[in-house]
Formats: C-alpha cells, structure tokens, sequence
C-alpha cells in the first residue's frame, strides 16, 4: 500500500507544477546512504562530510550548494519531520525507504513532496544507495 501511495503523490506533486525559490526547497535524505565503512561522522554534521565519492552524500551536498537549497539528513522520522514541517520549507524531495517516505508525507501534508525510494541491496538501513540523476531531476522540477 505505501508504494501504491508514494507512486500517487509524486503523480500528483508533479501535475501541481508549482516552482520555488531555492532555498524554500528541501533536499531531505536518510543517513542510511552514507556508507557504513566511512569514518566522518555526518550524523553530528554534514560539514564533517569530506565529499570523497564512495557515498552519495558527497554528491547531494554539492548539489545542494550548486543550486542554493536546504539540506538536511535525517537521522529519524520525528527530526526529519521537524525540519521538514518549518515554514520557510515549501517543497521538499525526500529520499528514504518506502516506510519513512509514507510517514513523513502524512506528517508534512500538504506541502508538495517529491518521493524517492531508495535501493537496499545490504539489507535494510545499511549501505543503501539511489540513483543521484533521479534526485536532481526532482529537485529541478521544484526550482524556477
């Protein structure tokens, strides 16, 4: 059912075609991607990312600071929702596991949200991966 719902959503966000200021867009992903091998410890703060490549956190931080968005990396759905839910968030292109995706879309309704499930070939929660193209696509169907 919770694919069934994301697939809906994302349907629906993109027919709304509204555009947003850069940093009213959120880029919202799990912790789950950085890989699980890497010393830095992102989950205190994403400066201590060093942008090495073996990850797609790297990437997503240089994304976000090529196009001026918000970025935030969940550690859990309550934070994740809490960030997501601030007023100056008009958009939001989350990218986690179809479970957290169905939360946190019934936990930000109404705002638009780009939903992208990601791919756990290690199992759930460890070394999880999405296709980085995907995740600026969506954000760029956000931006003016």
């Amino acid at each position: 059912m919770g694919r069934v719902l994301n697939w809906f959503n994302n349907v629906a966000t993109r027919c709304r075609r509204k555009r947003y200021r850069p940093e009213e867009v959120l880029l919202l992903f799990s912790s789950c991607l950085q890989r699980s091998a890497c010393e830095c410890n992102v989950r205190e703060s994403l400066g201590n990312c060093r942008r090495c490549g073996q990850c797609v956190v790297g990437p997503m931080l240089r994304l976000a600071d090529e196009l001026g968005i918000r970025v935030f990396m969940a550690t859990g759905g309550r934070l994740a929702a809490r960030e997501a839910r601030s007023p100056d968030v008009k958009a939001i292109v989350a990218v986690a596991c179809c479970k957290e995706l169905s939360e946190g879309l019934k936990a930000v309704f109404p705002k638009p949200v780009a939903l992208l499930e990601i791919a756990t070939p290690h199992g759930p929660c460890k070394d999880t991966q999405i296709d980085f193209d995907v995740v600026r696509e969506a954000i760029n169907r956000f931006l003016h």
